[in-house]
């Protein structure tokens, strides 16, 4: 497809300026073929002065176009741009065009389900993709009323933004939904299938659930479990919210091949159908899919409701969508330990995306979101999850009463309206006596994490602990671009004190928990009655955003006695202080090991053992460990799943438990045999009963081993031919250590442009083995060329996916970081793919500096 022009800051600007946008009128036909759909815009608008601008959309082909009645020349288009020259006054656009279905879920994605043949097509027009949809005036802040109607084949159902109603004879397959509230172009939403739906209503709303019908015994099975979650959330913003949900239904269809985990369409979310499980899942899985649902409920405030002007306030709407979703899920609904799971897994994260290269403000100056390709970038671990710890800190800081005072005023001078960062800390600032101002400079205009040192001493009668506060020192750019300043903020903390059980040395008590405020620069000594604890961990509740680290004598403590710490959050903060300190190559890789083989048996938070589990086989065994130790790491993770396993066996409340270990001690099989058994028998020995999920990732690394043939594959997918089957099957024949399976898959990957965005990911996964190190090194050496004309052809989302997955990122080697940094330095990437190139190349830097610390 090559590069088009994106919008600029400035021309969005202009163009506001010049145009009042007052209705859209949609017409889409989805009866014309595989390839191509019809679409008509009609929009009314106003030119408050004469002058010029554009429209965009991207068109397979532009038949016609009228301003004010008259012809305008197709011909006219440029690139996606077509210009209009406007006198002052009221104006009539009328587009005409045949659009291209996508499938990179981008724009209108069309998926033809494999398990049943039927065909599901549903838009993501998120931030500039409205335009492969509907000609638009594609920007957030050129808000306007919608009307549209859709032709579909007869036996499809027809969703939107608003209630969707059959006209004229059933045949026909007309479908007009109810005009809108004013709306950004990025919210307009269709699906459209033969949906599987499930239909009830909460407080006069209609509600429903949709989703492919090869999926509706395990939405059936799940429905009445997301409804409770929606309708508790419902129920709880409305407590505490002052403006009523301010849209006429509220649908969520689960969709095949979303690039994201959701998106707030008002009236109509739209989800990855992976969360209609299929097979089993851990409660934490349930409880990431329900913290989904309240996150896309926020938006419909934060967000729909009231949106960023430009993309540079983004984190206006993820960052409280991420802190709300979190929270009020914890308060709604039976997952009360919601921040745990955040601690260990969103959190880390952010703290990750903070210390590489391409790091920025949560609200970053407007000048640096210049356009909104470089807007995209930003929806990251920084935008959602240290935005969200920076709110977290900002209600432990202010108090609950005033955050939600300051929030409904907000929502009352913005509603269906368009708002900045200074317009929230103004309403912030009227609802306290705090410094809100200053607090926002210091918190969401710094890079990078601050590093929480303590010192703790004791003079026999009182226990005094001095807390090192050190800023962000910064992160050096790769390829000669420059240097990101880092930055120091302050933080309300509270400190907690622990002691051991006289009754059981293993475990630990709490003392006392200290509040404490350090300051934006300088250290803070407190002092505390008592002897000497056996363990002090600052930021204890994980109120705030910052590294920590434990003092020689706690650090001794948590090695012995972590897994006996009374509260499961307090246990994540500990992991990921030792997490951060393996990281920063303060800690040997075979310490976490040791740490995880003595506690994670004894450990009964869920998602305490997933994060764990996934630090240990994902960055420990496979990145952090140089080559002639990664056996023994792998050895290390399979003793430990079977003492967890060993543990947990025939006790009730166990069985996520008992998968997350499955899981891993398959993905850390070293010979084939005990697998292929477990495949053969359908059950692992001791662990759960081997579903879809378990079989394939049985069957991908018995595949990695060399112990699987194209015929298993084939065998398999014949007994799972579901979309999850086919991704499967896409995986294992990628990972088969053999020349010509390599040669295929790198053939789909690059060459012929046919995998959609869910396969092209499947395929890339499977690619990239440790074990095939000289198999798989010349591929490395086409790897920069090929993702280069990939990006370019193909577009950002698999731009994102052959940076975040094709990367040769098993290559834990000097020469796959100067291949990289050639590529970055010489070449021209797609901004989507120059930001992962920059993070993979930052964390294979931080790989090799880690293994050579420990080697």
């Amino acid at each position: 497809m090559g590069r088009m022009p994106v919008l600029t800051r400035d021309e969005a600007q202009s163009r506001a300026r010049l145009l009042d946008i007052h209705r859209y009128r949609i017409d889409l036909d989805l009866t014309r073929g595989e390839e191509h759909f019809g679409s008509t815009t009609v929009i009314r608008f106003t030119a408050r002065t004469a002058g010029r601008t554009f429209v965009e959309l991207k068109p397979a082909t532009l038949h016609r176009v009228t301003l004010d009645g008259q012809p305008l020349d197709p011909a006219g288009l440029d690139g996606n741009r077509l210009p209009l020259t406007l006198s002052a006054g009221e104006h009539e656009l009328r587009v005409e065009a045949d659009m291209r279905y996508s499938r990179t879920g981008e724009g209108m994605h069309r998926f033809t389900d494999p398990a049943d043949g039927r065909t599901y097509l549903y838009t993501q027009t998120f931030l500039d993709d409205a335009q492969r949809v509907f000609a638009a005036f594609d920007q957030p802040d050129l808000k306007a009323l919608f009307d549209a109607t859709v032709t579909a084949p007869p036996e499809w159902t027809v969703l939107g933004n608003a209630i969707a109603t059959r006209v004229g004879p059933p045949a026909e397959g007309r479908w007009q939904l109810a005009t809108t509230k004013p709306l950004s172009t990025y919210f307009v939403a269709f699906a459209a299938g033969p949906w599987h739906t499930v239909r009830t209503e909460h407080a006069g709303l209609p509600f429903a659930l949709h989703c492919r019908r090869s999926l509706a015994p395990h939405l059936d099975a799940d429905a009445e479990e997301i409804l409770d979650i929606t309708r508790r959330c419902y129920d709880r913003y409305h407590e505490i919210f002052d403006e009523p949900y301010p849209f006429d239904s509220y649908d969520q269809a689960f969709v095949p091949e979303f690039n994201a985990g959701a998106m707030e369409n008002p009236g109509l979310v739209t989800f990855r159908d992976e969360y209609v499980f299929r097979s089993a899942v851990t409660d934490t899985q349930r409880m990431g899919r329900g913290t989904t649902i309240a996150h896309e409920m926020a938006h419909m405030w934060f967000g729909d409701l009231v949106t960023l002007q430009w993309w540079d306030d983004i984190w206006l709407n993820e960052s409280f969508a991420e802190y709300m979703g979190v929270q009020i899920l914890a308060e709604a609904t039976r997952f009360h330990d919601t921040w745990t799971d955040f601690a260990i897994a969103r959190k880390a994260w952010g703290y990750d995306a903070d210390q590489r290269p391409s790091t920025h403000p949560v609200a970053p100056a407007p000048h640096d979101v210049h356009d909104t390709a470089s807007a995209l970038l930003n929806f990251d671990g920084i935008s959602y999850a240290k935005g969200a710890s920076a709110l977290r800190q900002l209600v432990a800081w202010l108090g609950d009463k005033d955050f939600l005072a300051g929030i409904n005023d907000h929502f009352a001078r913005h509603r269906f309206g368009n708002a900045t960062l200074a317009d929230f800390i103004d309403s912030l600032a009227r609802n306290t006596d705090r410094d809100i101002h200053t607090w926002a400079e210091q918190w969401l205009r710094t890079t990078g994490a601050d590093t929480l040192t303590p010192d703790v001493t004791h003079d026999g009668t009182y226990v005094h602990l001095a807390i090192q506060h050190r800023g962000s020192p910064g992160v050096p750019v790769p390829a000669g671009d420059g240097f990101v300043p880092g930055g120091s903020r302050p933080h309300h903390i509270t400190v907690g004190l622990y002691d051991h059980d006289p009754d059981d040395p293993a475990r630990l008590l709490l003392r006392k928990r200290v509040e404490a405020d350090i300051p934006q620069t300088g250290d803070l000594a407190i002092a505390s009655a008592g002897p000497r604890p056996a363990l002090t961990l600052l930021n204890d509740r994980d109120l705030t955003y910052a590294k920590v680290r434990l003092d020689p004598h706690s650090w001794q403590t948590a090695r012995a006695s972590l897994s006996g710490l009374p509260d499961p959050l307090t246990r994540a903060v500990v992991w990921n202080a030792v997490r951060d300190m393996v990281r920063d190559g303060e800690l040997a890789p075979t310490a976490y090991l040791d740490t995880a083989r003595t506690h994670l048996p004894r450990e009964t938070d869920i998602a305490v053992v997933q994060g764990v589990l996934a630090f240990a086989r994902t960055q420990i065994a496979d990145r952090y460990s140089a080559p002639a130790d990664r056996p023994h790491a792998l050895a290390t993770l399979t003793d430990l799943c079977h003492d967890l396993l060993e543990r947990t066996q025939g006790t009730t409340g166990t069985e996520g438990l008992r998968l997350a270990a499955a899981r891993t001690l398959i993905d850390s099989a070293t010979t084939p045999t005990t697998l292929q058994q477990w495949l053969h028998d359908g059950t692992a020995p001791g662990g759960p009963a081997l579903d879809p999920e378990l079989r394939w990732r049985t069957l991908a690394r018995l595949a990695t081993l060399g112990a699987a043939t194209p015929h298993d594959i084939d065998t398999e997918l014949a007994r799972d031919p579901s979309a999850t089957g086919r991704e499967g099957a896409a995986r294992c024949r990628a990972a088969l250590p053999d020349p010509t399976a390599k040669a295929a898959a790198w053939h789909a990957l690059y060459a012929d442009d046919q995998l959609s965005n869910y396969l092209f990911t499947a395929t890339a996964q499977g690619f990239w083995q440790p074990e095939q190190a000289d198999l798989l090194r010349p591929y490395r050496d086409r790897y920069y060329s090929d993702a280069l004309a990939l990006a370019t052809r193909r577009g950002p989302a698999l731009a994102a996916a052959a940076g975040t997955h094709g990367f040769p990122h098993t290559l834990i080697e000097e020469e796959t970081l100067r291949r990289g940094q050639d590529c970055l330095r010489d070449a021209d990437p797609t901004p989507a793919l120059r930001r992962k190139l920059t993070d993979q190349l930052d964390d294979l830097r931080r790989a090799l500096a880690v293994r050579a610390a420990h080697s």
